[in-house]
């Protein structure tokens, strides 16, 4: 499926509404990968995401300290998104230290993975893939695989 945000209010009610409907799996956590150039609105994705799950503190990127996980409130289908931002990473066996291999294991978790091209090589199959490309005037191509 294919979308096209026109404008920021688009882009965030798209990631929103994706949010809406995602389901956990039944035996692994749900694993969302986003890729797209930088500055191509990835970080942007995730955080509609998060404010559209219930997260109520403020969501930035995890560049720097590479994960951040967020609870989310009771009542709903996951209970912790699980962001990662492989971009300073260089080879899949990286994510070992962040856990990712307990946190795949875990069917409450959502983990919102943007980069994923760096560690490809220890990567499970994501359960969504979603490649945001940016367009003239700010608008947004996402496309849902």
């Amino acid at each position: 499926m294919e979308t096209v945000a026109t404008s920021l209010a688009e882009f965030e009610a798209e990631a929103a509404r994706f949010a809406l409907c995602l389901m956990p799996q039944r035996s692994t956590a749900t694993l969302v990968t986003l890729t797209g150039n930088l500055g191509a609105g990835k970080t942007a994705y995730a955080k509609a995401v998060a404010k559209a799950l219930g997260v109520a503190e403020v969501v930035t990127s995890p560049t720097f300290v590479l994960e951040k996980i967020y609870q989310l409130p009771q009542g709903r289908s996951f209970k912790r998104l699980v962001h990662i931002d492989a971009y300073r990473l260089e080879k899949g066996e990286e994510l070992a230290p962040l856990g990712f291999d307990e946190s795949m294991q875990d069917v409450g978790n959502l983990i919102v993975l943007e980069w994923p091209e760096k560690v490809a090589s220890t990567l499970p199959e994501p359960t969504i893939k979603i490649s945001i490309v940016p367009l003239p005037d700010n608008a947004r191509q996402i496309s849902y695989g």
